[in-house]
């Protein structure tokens, strides 16, 4: 079989950054489950297969994956109806399927991927009519059905990534200014009505919102009033603040330390930056958001050397992914954002995120081989 491309475009650097954020992941989940071996053994055996996943799937070309986008998003709804038909509860959301041998996975993290395929196979096939109405409609329609099974689960975190993944790689694909001004302008007016509607009482009445997620808007608007609601986020806060510049140390245990106290509850997932922000200090959350603004230049570098559009579409996609879900998981840990429940790209615990993530970047890898020519 020949490969239609060449080996000595294979970004390195690109999967060394995305290592190393890992592995100093896996310290950190460490010492967030206070060394539960379980779970720190998962996230290692999770690593070392998601590593080797990635680069079988950087030598399929991503051009072949392309062909197949209808069927990747055909699989993707009925793995959402299997979800709300048959999935594992927690908390009250089914989110996860309980599979034979390979046990809890989370099908929305691999959706991601597959919906950012069949959207580079759409987008490029209707490059020449990207800003037509009937277009526009028709991708809205398309996104629509996974996004409202998602958000039946309930998970609106995950679906206001889903829609943000969506909108940056309708951009990518050329959509018409007046349109994106067009969403801002819309999206602007819908989140006024939303604060708005807690400032007057009538959020009671938005449908898509369920008790829980009403009372984290409310705790984030009114943290005074609703103090235990928003318990979670202000240990957090204090957690970062009392790193300073330094850090307290990996596996500080000091009975000053909010880790060590249990102020918090998934410390290893949502608020883990809350853990590094405490242990490792301000320096090293610096370092780590350089290593993550370069993992996304390069990601968006080998997108604009891509040799045709679902190339460039699936970059976009991916870095989209990896940026608002990080920015995200760290406005949440730092009272920015109201609790939404997203992780740390390549730091939380979670085989199935760190699985798709991984996945995602190996596409992003064999795009940048089949980079056009100068």
């Amino acid at each position: 079989m020949k490969f239609d491309y060449d080996i000595k475009y294979y970004n390195f650097l690109l999967l060394i950054l995305v290592i190393a954020l890992n592995v100093c992941g896996v310290f950190i989940v460490n010492s967030a489950s206070n060394m539960d071996e379980g779970i720190v053994s998962r996230q290692i055996m999770g690593t070392m297969i998601s590593i080797c996943v990635c680069i079988v799937v950087s030598f399929i070309d991503y051009r072949r994956l392309i062909k197949y986008g209808r069927a990747f998003y055909f699989i993707s709804i009925l793995l959402l109806v299997a979800v709300l038909a048959w999935g594992a509860t927690h908390g009250g959301a089914s989110r996860w399927i309980v599979l034979p041998v390979i046990g809890q996975i989370q099908p929305t993290e691999f959706i991601k991927v597959a919906i950012i395929v069949f959207y580079a196979w759409y987008f490029e096939r209707h490059a020449e009519d990207i800003s037509r109405p009937v277009t526009i409609l028709r991708s809205v329609l398309l996104f629509a059905l996974p996004a409202v099974l998602i958000l039946l689960e309930p998970n609106l975190s995950t679906t206001i990534i889903f829609t943000v993944i969506f909108a940056g790689m309708f951009f990518a694909a050329g959509l018409g200014f007046k349109w994106i001004l067009g969403a801002v302008s819309g999206l602007g007016l819908m989140l006024g009505l939303l604060f708005y509607s807690f400032g007057t009482g009538l959020y009671e009445k938005i449908p898509f919102l369920t008790d829980y997620q009403k009372l984290r808007i409310l705790g984030f608007l009114y943290p005074e009033q609703y103090s235990d609601t928003y318990a979670q986020q202000a240990s957090s806060i204090t957690a970062i603040a009392s790193g300073g510049l330094y850090g307290k140390g990996l596996y500080n245990t000091d009975i000053v330390s909010v880790k060590a106290g249990d102020f918090l509850i998934e410390e290893d997932t949502d608020f883990i930056f809350a853990i590094i922000g405490e242990e490792l200090g301000f320096r090293s959350c610096l370092i780590i958001f350089i290593v993550f603004l370069l993992i996304l230049f390069i990601i968006l570098y080998i997108g604009g050397r891509s040799r045709d559009p679902g190339g460039r579409i699936i970059c976009a996609g991916v870095a989209v992914w990896i940026g608002f879900q990080t920015f995200t998981n760290v406005a949440v840990a730092t009272g920015l954002f109201p609790n939404t429940g997203v992780t740390l790209p390549f730091f939380s615990r979670g085989i199935s995120s760190l699985l798709a993530l991984y996945i995602g970047l190996g596409l992003v890898l064999n795009i940048g081989m089949q980079r056009k020519a100068k």
